[in-house]
């Protein structure tokens, strides 16, 4: 029976000529992933990638291009597995993996506050240490405008308003990747600034 045919016959349930074609094919899938690498990934998650692109082969094939199984169930194994790897090395989640806790301390370890502690305030507090605390934001403020480029302060305000990669790369005009880097340029000065505090 041609591989072709075994597909068919998957496509009305046959569970056997599916585990046939699955265990036909495996060896080619780990042909395909002897040249891939994935970071933070073992060799068995590109493996598990590139049978899910054989399974996409078995329930994508048509007679209709006129290819083999064979050539079309390479080609879904190789779009598969470069598409997880592209999707892994994606930094779009970078902000939420790298972000800053606000239970990090700063200044010296000998002191305790952290930055939690710094945006606390309370309602009670006397007006004198209001105007302080007023006085310290404006301060940090003037210091993280003068670390800052005006496009850096511009994509900071938008991000801590809430608004996303895409909705701040339209509003500046600019690339989305563009935006990334300014924020991960950010991040850098301003760890660097309260590392140096």
């Amino acid at each position: 029976m041609t591989d072709e045919e075994l597909v068919g016959f998957t496509r009305q349930g046959d569970s056997e000529a599916l585990d046939f074609l699955i265990t036909k094919y495996k060896p080619l899938v780990r042909i395909k992933v002897k040249s891939y690498f994935l970071i933070g990934a073992d060799k068995e998650d590109i493996i598990q990638e590139g049978m899910i692109g054989l399974f996409k082969a078995v329930r994508d094939f048509s007679d209709v291009h006129q290819a083999s199984f064979k050539v079309f169930a390479e080609l879904c194994i190789t779009r598969q597995i470069i598409t997880a790897i592209k999707t892994a090395t994606r930094q779009k989640h970078i902000p939420l993996n790298s972000y800053v806790s606000l239970d990090k301390p700063v200044g010296d370890e000998d002191q305790a506050s952290t930055l939690m502690d710094l945006l606390q305030t309370d309602a009670s507090e006397d007006p004198a240490n209001f105007i302080v605390h007023r006085e310290q934001f404006l301060d940090m403020e003037s210091r993280i405008n003068e670390l800052l480029s005006p496009f850096e302060q511009k994509v900071l305000a938008l991000y801590i308003d809430g608004c996303s990669y895409q909705e701040i790369s339209e509003q500046l005009k600019r690339h989305v990747k563009s935006i990334d880097n300014a924020l991960q340029r950010i991040k850098r000065k301003l760890e660097q600034q309260l590392t140096a505090n």
